[in-house]
């Protein structure tokens, strides 16, 4: 069993990156870009405000997700058959069109579904169990923080499921997970690690940025418009870290799977 590479992992993502370019942007345009415009149209975030009260808050959530349910379904689904067409067009030698990608990617979509509905009906009855007990030894703040700080291996275990269901076409997604468990086992802290840096410095731009996007906007535009450009650069930004993101994944499934290949053959 090797260890991952991270600055090997990076510079393959990096490649994979400018290979696919102007597939990549048309992929983020239609599956992160045009969604979260449409999101920001017809389903925009609840106003709060200061003088609430946490049940008047919550209260304001339950209303939001009750009229919103199935928009916001609709939303959810296009990212992950975007995220699965990008781990086509990058992991697929042949180099397909977006159409075909596209076409991969929604057979590929209900088992990628699955199996992120199995990840977290596992895992979210153990966050609370979890989180129960450690109440009981530990302050509520610190006590989920622990828990959730604890449940991030599991899901550094599962992250390749998306890798294993667009590269090798798994369509059981029990199997798809195993296998991702399988890649990930010695990996866990190295992966976190590697995405963990990646999303510190993506969080550092993108503050800056919409710092400055922020203030051209507040002086050159009001009401409506500021909110739904502010928004739209807001998705743009999304979506070139969605991008590199999902090529880190290709980047670290296809090292590891390179790994154990090559500890097959020896």
């Amino acid at each position: 069993m090797k260890t991952l590479d991270s600055s090997a992992a990076w510079a393959s993502a990096t490649r994979m990156v400018a290979a696919n370019r102007d597939l990549l942007m048309a992929i983020a345009g239609v599956f992160y870009v045009l969604p979260g415009l449409a999101g920001a149209v017809f389903v925009p975030s609840p106003a709060m405000t200061s003088g609430m009260t946490e049940a008047q808050m919550l209260q304001v959530m339950q209303d939001y997700y009750a009229s919103s349910l199935p928009v916001l379904l609709v939303l959810s689904l296009l990212p992950m058959a975007g995220m699965l067409t990008m781990l086509v067009a990058m992991l697929d030698t042949t180099r397909p069109t977006v159409a075909q990608s596209i076409r991969d990617s929604l057979r590929a979509l209900p088992s990628y579904f699955a199996s992120q509905l199995l990840i977290a009906l596992g895992i979210l009855p153990l966050s609370m169990a979890l989180a129960t007990v450690l109440t009981l030894l530990l302050p509520d703040r610190i006590a989920v923080a622990v828990a959730l700080g604890i449940l991030l291996y599991p899901i550094m275990r599962t992250m390749l499921v998306g890798p294993v269901v667009a590269g090798q076409a798994v369509r059981n997604p029990v199997t798809a997970i195993r296998e991702s468990i399988r890649m990930t086992r010695g990996n866990a802290g190295r992966i976190l690690l590697f995405i963990a840096l990646a999303g510190f410095v993506f969080l550092v731009v993108y503050g800056l940025v919409m710092m400055f996007v922020g203030v051209v906007l507040v002086l050159m535009f009001k009401g409506e418009p500021q909110r739904l450009l502010g928004e739209a650069v807001a998705g743009v930004l999304l979506a070139v870290a969605y991008t590199y993101f999902v090529a880190m994944l290709a980047a670290i499934y296809t090292q590891l799977a390179d790994n154990a290949q090559a500890a097959a053959n020896g």
